[in-house]
């Protein structure tokens, strides 16, 4: 019994690892991160927005990956132009990946209360392995050769919006990194496609539904699937559920958030995988946390859906 967990617990975390192609951390509550994978994002919510989030994936596992990020975007003066910073810590067993990406963004009207923005972001992702993992394994020739690094990158994408609409597109890394120095192996950050979309139903006065959806995409990696439902509470109260799936792995989940003011947000996430690896889990949690300035905006709308 104990191999046949050992044996998942490898294929799990180093599926994504070491030797086969990286994809940036996944998210539960994606829909209020939008800024760590699409840089068209930025300044979108009208006001100083910071937004905080913990997870730790696979509870349970001894070396589970556990990611945490911060971001912040704002648009300037005139709203046409957004900027935004965004940091992001991703350990996945012994592997650690450090983000830190600028973005910038230009919108232009279109409609009554829609708007079209066109992004961009640039920074370094940092690399490493664990320093007892490497010596335990400093006979394997492939792990000799991945050096502790940090490469630039660059991404792009496009985001339309509308008060109760909005779609997304966008690669947020670019270019191809190997991070292996020897020609036996490798590594390789690759092009990474990400798909996001949602919109809000009044099913009445004072609830609302919305569903929304991401697909990613990664060269070399299975496509992702998330869906997600939430209904909305008297614009205060969230509730909901998501589902994710790709070609080896599944899993369920709910979500939970609440406005406790027009600046401060509150989200809870938990998920459960339903694929062989739930029997060796306890599952997922998801913890966020968003603050806004409302002074850089008069118009700041409580909450915004997106």
């Amino acid at each position: 019994m104990k191999l046949i967990k050992n044996n998942i617990i490898t294929i799990a975390l180093f599926s994504c690892t070491i030797g086969v192609t990286q994809q940036l951390p996944q998210f539960t509550q994606y829909m209020y991160n939008t800024i760590s994978i699409n840089p068209a994002y930025a300044g979108s919510r009208e006001a100083l927005s910071v937004v905080g989030l913990h997870r730790s994936q696979w509870v349970g596992f001894d070396g589970g990956p556990i990611t945490q990020t911060l971001s912040i975007h704002t648009p300037l003066r005139n709203n046409r132009i957004g900027l935004g910073v965004s940091f992001i810590e991703d350990d996945l067993g012994p592997e650690n990946f450090t983000y830190v990406y600028g973005d910038f963004s230009y919108s232009i009207p279109t409609g009554q209360d829609g708007k079209l923005a066109f992004g961009v972001k640039a920074g370094f992702t940092q690399y490493s392995l664990d320093s007892d993992f490497r010596n335990a394994n400093s006979f394997d020739s492939s792990i000799r050769g991945v050096e502790d690094r940090w490469t630039p990158n660059i991404g792009a994408g496009v985001y339309w919006n509308t008060n109760k609409l909005y779609l997304g597109i966008s690669t947020p890394r670019i270019l191809n990194t190997d991070r292996n120095t020897t020609k036996e192996y490798e590594a390789l950050e690759r092009l990474s496609y990400y798909f996001t979309g949602g919109i809000v139903f009044d099913l009445s006065k004072r609830l609302k539904l919305k569903p929304a959806f991401l697909v990613k995409a990664t060269n070399g990696a299975p496509v992702s699937y998330d869906i997600t439902a939430n209904l909305l509470f008297n614009e205060k109260f969230w509730l909901g559920a998501s589902y994710r799936i790709n070609e080896s792995t599944a899993a369920i989940g709910g979500i939970v958030d609440f406005q406790v003011s027009r600046q401060l947000r509150i989200g809870y996430a938990y998920e459960k995988p339903i694929s062989d690896i739930r029997a060796y889990t306890s599952g997922t949690h998801e913890i966020l946390l968003m603050y806004e300035f409302k002074f850089l905006s008069s118009k700041l709308k409580s909450p915004r859906y997106f």
